[in-house]
């Protein structure tokens, strides 16, 4: 009996957790949905390099902050910069070679080939042993008002204000969409098509970066990261719906939280059964995804 009042504040405890956990968790799922949104909007095309550009976020955040001593601002532009270079290469080793053919769907090979080799490279010069990442404010830990609970929602909210911004407000988030809609049209109107899709799979290297490094407290810097991101990555926008930020950001907070909630009730294993049967379901139900709608074309 003399236990009992603990209880509350135990399982209040235990409930902060998880919300807080599923929120960081969510948020980072949402960033690489955002990924999968920035090449989609210029190509039409979904790569798998989209986790593996958040697993590298990681790797290299730890490589420049922990190994190299480099302060934590420099460190995050290297590690943008270099992921933004990875998103360029993706666009012109493993995109451009099969959007001419008319077996335009070879992408799904090429970019799954590309991301096998930088998964395999990680995991040689770096490490196959998941590797500690720096706290980067260097604040205490406070439980679930951790900075690497907090990091990951606030780099959430920054990109997709300014993706939503530079589609909505600029001439070139305009014509990253007319390129998207009808590139025929796009190269007759004079746009550069080649530049405008390369410049979107930088952007989305950036946003991935972002994600990797702004998680990296949480999911440290390890190799295989970049296979569970892209598949946990994929099932926001699977959930929201295709090219809908608004809908990534909501599949990924609503993906996180039922994630952390099944994690602490059931154990890793059969969580990750429950994300399985919900993408299952939500494919079946909503073809489209929630925020989901018919593509239209002016005529």
């Amino acid at each position: 009996m003399a236990r009992t009042p603990w209880r509350p504040a135990i399982r209040d405890s235990v409930l902060a957790s998880i919300i807080a956990s599923g929120l960081a968790i969510g948020a980072v799922y949402a960033l690489i949905g955002i990924v999968y949104n920035t090449m989609y909007s210029a190509s039409r095309v979904m790569s798998f390099t989209a986790g593996q550009t958040g697993m590298l976020g990681g790797v290299l955040g730890s490589l420049f902050i922990l190994r190299l001593g480099l302060p934590p601002l420099l460190g995050l532009f290297a590690t943008l910069a270099i992921c933004g270079a990875v998103g360029v290469l993706t666009e012109i080793v493993a995109v451009r070679p099969v959007l001419t053919k008319l077996e335009q769907h070879l992408y799904v090979l090429s970019t799954l080939a590309l991301t096998l080799m930088i998964q395999q490279v990680t995991a040689i010069e770096w490490s196959t042993e998941p590797q500690p990442f720096p706290r980067l404010i260097g604040l205490p830990e406070a439980g679930p008002l951790d900075e690497k609970f907090w990091l990951p929602l606030g780099a959430c909210v920054v990109v997709y204000a300014g993706i939503e911004l530079l589609y909505r407000r600029t001439l070139i988030g305009h014509a990253f969409l007319a390129v998207a809609e009808d590139n025929f049209a796009a190269r007759a109107l004079g746009l550069p098509e080649r530049n405008l899709r390369m410049t979107s799979f930088a952007l989305s290297g950036v946003v991935g970066g972002i994600a990797g490094f702004a998680g990296g407290e949480l999911l440290l810097a390890f190799f295989a990261n970049g296979a569970m991101l892209s598949f946990y990555g994929f099932v926001p926008i699977a959930i929201g719906g295709l090219g809908n930020n608004s809908g990534a950001v909501v599949g990924g907070i609503a993906l996180g939280l039922l994630q952390q909630a099944c994690n602490f009730m059931f154990g890793g294993v059969f969580a990750s059964v429950v994300v399985f049967l919900v993408f299952i379901v939500a494919l079946l139900a909503v073809p489209r995804g929630l925020f989901g709608s018919l593509p239209e074309r002016r005529v």
